[in-house]
């Protein structure tokens, strides 16, 4: 893999927590949240990349209404590391911000783009990687996706058609890398079905590794706004300044669409380790206690005939009652309540549209 001092990461951090209410709000997305006891998704994902890049190569992308809230859970990291995009753009104009902003300080760096709000617990795994991923991309031409290998028909994901081992002079690693055919776009639940069973299909996990050479080529053959913003960013003499200025400006685009989908050569590394995107409160039900009939809950609760039901009281001093309910979703904080049928869980981002303000 790159020497240590050229390999970098830039965290995606912003986003919204529609899907977390009304224990997440726009200004305290999932990322933000300690959900698990084990410190906020965030922090986790800098403390994952210790030992694979220096804390001063880490990069933190996020917004103006989450930046005070990054920063004082990134203090590990330096305060000019972590930028608030001015404008919601995306997630090509964002990456591409990033690779100007690495650029500007090491045009020859291997660079890693991750969420900031996925859980993984095998750190060892990871590393191992990783580490493949950042040989992959040194050694080769290509642009390096991780892919999770499904475990079930997921429609939520969108898909990577894996193809043939891939031929990279040089290159020794214990995850090797293959050609990627396509990018499968979010399926339906018969589609998806038809994934699972061929077995050359892994989600797409949004982690992308890549040289800056091999990304700024790519850009300017096939994304040529993208390249000049990352040209500029990179020969300017005050990046707050063009940041302002041109961001805005960009094109709302995701970098699958943008550039992953038309890249000349994209390969893909399987995950080994264990990943989960925590996507809902089902999800979150996964990683708590359970009482009763299948019950899950992150403090005590007293229930009586009651099933199946996810109950996260966020709201110290009180205690929740469940009397001959199931299939519940019950979200308590102190300035807010949500019941819903956890059938519904994907559903409640649409309550946004309706809430009060001072609620979002």
């Amino acid at each position: 893999m790159p020497a240590l001092e050229n390999t970098y990461a830039l965290i995606l951090a912003g986003g919204s927590g529609a899907r977390f209410w009304p224990l997440s709000r726009n200004s305290r997305p999932k990322q933000l949240l300690d959900l698990f006891g084990d410190g906020t998704l965030l922090e986790q994902t800098i403390r994952r990349l210790d030992g694979l890049v220096p804390s001063e190569n880490i990069l933190i992308l996020t917004n103006a209404q989450q930046v005070d809230s990054v920063r004082a859970i990134a203090t590990m990291l330096p305060a000019e590391n972590i930028f608030a995009e001015p404008a919601k753009r995306d997630t090509a104009p964002a990456v591409a911000l990033g690779i100007g902003l690495i650029a500007a300080r090491n045009p020859d760096a291997t660079m890693m783009v991750l969420p900031s709000d996925q859980l993984i617990q095998d750190t060892a795994a990871y590393h191992a990687v990783m580490r493949d991923a950042l040989a992959t991309a040194e050694k080769s031409n290509g642009l390096v996706t991780i892919g999770i290998r499904p475990t079930w028909a997921c429609p939520s994901y969108g898909y990577i058609e894996r193809g043939e081992h891939a031929v990279i002079e040089g290159l020794e690693c214990e995850n090797p890398p293959v050609e990627v055919k396509r990018f499968r776009e979010k399926p339906n639940a018969e589609l998806a079905e038809q994934f699972l069973a061929q077995g050359q299909f892994s989600w797409n996990a949004g982690m992308f590794v890549w040289s800056l050479p091999t990304v700024i080529e790519q850009l300017a053959s096939h994304a040529p706004e993208l390249a000049a913003f990352v040209s500029e960013l990179r020969h300017t003499s005050d990046i707050g300044a063009t940041v302002a200025a041109q961001f805005p400006q960009l094109t709302p685009i995701s970098i699958d669409y943008a550039l992953m989908e038309a890249a000349d050569r994209v390969l893909n590394i399987e995950a080994t380790f264990d990943w989960d995107d925590v996507g809902s409160w089902i999800s979150i039900a996964k990683y708590l206690e359970k009482i009763g009939s299948e019950n899950c809950v992150n403090q005590p609760i007293s229930e009586i005939d009651s099933r199946n039901n996810i109950v996260y009281n966020a709201r110290p001093g009180t205690h929740i009652a469940l009397l001959g309910v199931d299939d519940l979703i019950v979200v308590q904080t102190p300035d807010a309540l949500l019941i819903a049928n956890r059938l519904q869980a994907d559903s409640i981002k649409k309550l946004s549209d309706i809430l009060p303000v001072e609620l979002l």
